[in-house]
């Protein structure tokens, strides 16, 4: 898989509905996956997405989460971009031109999901998120 570049959007509890609602406008193929099917022990977070991939057949992608308990939801700030593919070696190359001169918001490393993923606000305070997959996922 190449490198893709593409908006990810952060929902106050609304992903599921704002990603089927995308799906109906552009077509393509939605996945889902929640926070329980990942271990939360918090009922309240079981059912949110932790993370949705609407792929389309015109080649748009967009990708979104539900904010966790906590977390501040400012509408306007709540898109960052996501780097995402298997090249480890160019992402992590990303990451590092990213963070430098930057802040690391959550360190690039192993998640429960498999890949490498890490976030950060650019010097010119563009969020990111980095996410390595393993080659043939």
């Amino acid at each position: 898989m190449a490198s893709r570049l593409n908006p990810y959007f952060s929902f106050p509890g609304t992903a599921r509905e704002a990603m089927e609602s995308y799906q109906r406008m552009f077509g393509g193929s939605l996945s889902m996956s929640t926070f329980g099917e990942f271990g939360t022990d918090d009922p309240a977070l079981a059912d949110k997405i932790m993370h949705a991939m609407l792929e389309t057949d015109r080649g748009y992608t967009l990708m979104a989460s539900d904010i966790a308990p906590g977390m501040a939801h400012d509408p306007g700030n709540n898109v960052a971009v996501s780097l995402s593919g298997d090249d480890a070696d160019e992402l992590r190359g990303y990451w590092q031109q990213l963070t430098d001169d930057g802040t690391v918001t959550m360190p690039l490393e192993k998640q429960v999901w498999g890949d490498e993923f890490g976030m950060c606000v650019d010097r010119f305070g563009i969020s990111w998120m980095v996410d390595i997959g393993q080659p043939g996922d």
